[in-house]
């Protein structure tokens, strides 16, 4: 089946509601004799006459009147499609916008955001979940709207992505382990029983990498699945954990942290939207109520819990 031309309908809507081919033509800038083909085509598409002589005028026929309204409200609906959409009225938004991200986000972050969308946005409601693993398909299917964690080979190629700050990793150990005092050298470190992060199950990962160029190894006492999980670990023994500094700065209270002596890995953590988001006037405020909470400066960044997806490089 041919596809028909659209164009027409403007034609038919101006030509219904000017019943007269010179006004229609002055109302869309073509010429009588442009306007008259046009006419002649819509005579052949519709099968009908639409405007028929009387006079030195032109009648509708009864197809054409009862086209009339039909043909108004599809141009009128076309229209309001293809316009600029309209500022958003935060104070009559009302919407549930789902946030997917790692552990510890809602303790760290999560406090301070939804603080933000109510002050600026009182039916805004924000519904957090787990970050699981690194595919887009939530993302994809809009069962998820937006995403915090570091860009991956598993991250959809379409998905677009905006960078907030880079983080660091830090060692970890309770308050009076051995390496809460004196410096703390990389045989040191790597003397340590360690407690490593890995969703997958991996023993060794990045940090193991760049102790191996150093001509050292660490004993990795455990694996965990997430940086909290670590911590608590970390918390009643003497085991040694490595995490994100940013991220985990709340779940940190308490013990000991102190700079790798070594060169550890630096991570990115971006945020991670579907295109289809991109023009959405909601979604663009809440892209910049995150982003505005993420990289304010100071005390804030040390709520950054949980966000990075960082782990596949073995912590």
């Amino acid at each position: 089946m041919s596809t028909p031309d659209l164009n027409l309908l403007i034609t038919l809507d101006v030509l219904l509601a000017e019943g007269s081919v010179a006004r229609a033509a002055r109302r869309l800038r073509l010429s009588p004799s442009a306007m008259s083909r046009a006419l002649a085509r819509l005579r052949e598409t519709t099968g009908d006459p639409l405007l028929v002589r009387a006079g030195r005028g032109l009648v509708p026929t009864p197809r054409a009147l009862e086209l009339r309204e039909r043909v108004s409200q599809l141009v009128q609906d076309a229209e309001s499609v293809l316009r600029p959409a309209e500022r958003l009225d935060l104070a009559a938004l009302v919407r549930t916008f789902t946030i997917r991200a790692r552990e510890g986000f809602i303790d760290n972050f999560g406090a301070e955001l939804i603080c933000r969308a109510a002050a600026e946005a009182p039916g805004v409601r924000l519904c957090f979940v787990d970050k699981l693993d690194k595919e887009s398909t939530a993302l994809r299917d809009g069962t998820v709207d937006l995403e915090t964690g570091v860009v991956g080979k598993a991250t959809g190629p379409e998905v677009r992505t905006r960078a907030l700050f880079r983080d660091r990793f830090v060692g970890v150990v309770r308050a009076g382990h051995p390496l809460s005092t004196g410096t703390v050298t990389a045989a040191r470190y790597a003397e340590g029983r360690h407690v490593a992060v890995s969703r997958q199950g991996q023993e060794r990962g990045q940090i193991d990498e760049a102790l191996s160029r150093a001509g050292l190894e660490r004993k990795v006492a455990t694996i965990v699945g997430s940086f909290s999980a670590a911590l608590a670990l970390v918390r009643g023994s003497d085991l040694v954990a490595s995490v994100p500094e940013r991220q985990t700065g709340k779940l940190r209270d308490g013990l000991h942290s102190f700079p790798l002596p070594l060169e550890a890995p630096q991570i990115t953590v971006s945020m991670l939207w579907h295109p289809r988001m991109d023009a959405d006037p909601a979604h663009r405020w809440l892209r910049s109520l995150v982003h505005a909470v993420v990289t304010a400066g100071g005390n804030r960044l040390q709520l950054l819990a949980g966000m990075a997806n960082a782990d596949d490089g073995n912590s």
